[in-house]
């Protein structure tokens, strides 16, 4: 089975323009000794069914559960495809909307959660460069909108050894559409819905001095 990327990348096409993914976002930013942002960290928790059907052919030692090293091949396959997206990741450095900045994440795996039987893809982003900015603007969002990215409620993002003046702030001007009435009426299967996504991206923005 190809797993997670089949679904997400595969059939992720404007006849499908409306979630059929739900994802729990966490991020951190990670910054060095001189204030500049070296690497951001995507914690991202697929919903239980999506986990259920992603899991499908896989084998466990242990019954119900699943470790890193069950779930590397996985974890692997999703992340070389989502290269082709740019990591549904779009930044803004004060104001200059900025592309190419990470490298190839080598640093990246899955979780499973036994509990709430939920799988979390964990993946760090390193910058080519280190870059200071007073405004960094970061987005995430599926531009053909299978996926919804939704941001943490309790703790959505974290800016480690970052310049004590530094603040972040979160919105989604879209509202979470996954609990809006009739909202999937929205969309058709057209090739007008591509882009869609963006109308409901997870926005982090960090300002600092």
């Amino acid at each position: 089975m190809a797993g997670l990327a089949v679904c997400l990348f595969t059939l992720a096409s404007p006849a499908f323009a409306h979630p059929h993914v739900w994802v729990t976002i966490k991020e951190e930013f990670t910054y060095g000794p001189n204030g500049e942002l070296l690497s951001v960290h995507h914690a991202w928790t697929f919903d239980d069914m999506f986990s259920a059907y992603a899991l499908q052919g896989l084998t466990a030692k242990t019954k119900g559960q699943f470790t890193r090293d069950e779930l590397q091949s996985l974890a692997k396959l999703n992340v070389e495809s989502l290269k082709e997206d740019g990591y549904y990741t779009y930044a803004w450095v004060d104001g200059q909307k900025r592309s190419n900045l990470f490298d190839d994440p080598t640093d990246y795996w899955f979780d499973y959660n036994a509990a709430t039987s939920e799988l979390t893809l964990n993946v760090t982003l390193r910058l080519k460069s280190p870059i200071s900015a007073k405004q960094l603007a970061v987005e995430i969002y599926d531009p053909v909108y299978f996926v919804d990215f939704g941001l943490d409620r309790d703790k959505p993002v974290e800016l480690v050894t970052a310049p004590p003046q530094c603040a972040v702030s979160t919105t989604r001007p879209g509202g979470s559409p996954s609990y809006v009435a009739g909202v999937n009426q929205l969309f058709t299967a057209s090739d007008a819905n591509v882009g869609m996504g963006s109308n409901f991206a997870s926005k982090i923005l960090v300002q600092c001095p």
